[in-house]
């Protein structure tokens, strides 16, 4: 999957879980859990432990439709590392020059974080497929929409403060998609093995999209 690919899936599916999770085990089971609850672009974090590991192993299941990236992205190791474990998308939360240069080298699509509108155009400057704007809670829908204003043809990935009560303000506001963490796969939840309600709130997000859109 080239990276316009990956943005067209990611459009398709709505929402990113951003996983953080305690251990490599209970990101496995969490991604299942996601999976059983309809979301479909999961986000490992590398706030997770051995998050290129986990990367690798979702990778190679060959027999699960998922759109696999890789989130807080602080270094070119990382960036390197995940690209090469098959993460198909790579996110920052904020960008440096040499960062950026490290993911856009890859085949994964790079989606750099930015928040102000000069933010955004250095980091389009800097190659990137998509902008993350984070943290997203701060402005609310109103504000990624103000930045569509100027920049309509940006693909932003809002992420921070995304619930199912407010998933359709920010596709209404432009979204190319959203990343939805703690509301929707905590790592409080991960830990005390909630599987099934991360199921449960999976399949709310992935309803909120559906209904959002229809």
């Amino acid at each position: 999957m080239n990276k316009a690919d990956t943005l067209l899936r990611l459009r398709d599916v709505g929402v990113v879980a951003v996983l953080r999770a305690p251990d490599a085990e209970g990101a496995v089971r969490a991604v299942a859990a996601l999976l059983a609850g309809g979301i479909r672009a999961i986000e490992i974090t590398y706030t997770t432990p051995a998050a290129g590991e986990v990367i690798a192993s979702l990778a190679g299941q060959s027999d699960v439709d998922i759109v696999l990236g890789a989130g807080t992205v602080l270094t070119p190791e990382q960036a390197a590392e995940a690209a090469a474990a098959g993460a198909q998308f790579v996110v920052t939360p904020g960008t440096t020059p040499a960062l950026a240069a490290a993911i856009v080298a890859t085949e994964a699509a790079a989606i750099l974080g930015a928040f102000i509108p000069s933010e955004v155009i250095d980091v389009l400057a800097m190659g990137a497929d998509a902008v993350k704007i984070f943290p997203a809670s701060v402005g609310g829908p109103r504000y990624l929409k103000a930045l569509r204003g100027p920049m309509p043809d940006v693909p932003l990935m809002p992420t921070g403060g995304v619930t199912t009560d407010n998933v359709g303000e920010w596709l209404d506001a432009g979204a190319l998609c959203v990343g939805a963490g703690g509301e929707l796969c905590s790592a409080a939840m991960i830990a005390n093995g909630e599987w099934d309600e991360i199921e449960r709130r999976a399949a709310a997000f992935a309803h909120a999209v559906k209904t959002a859109r229809t």
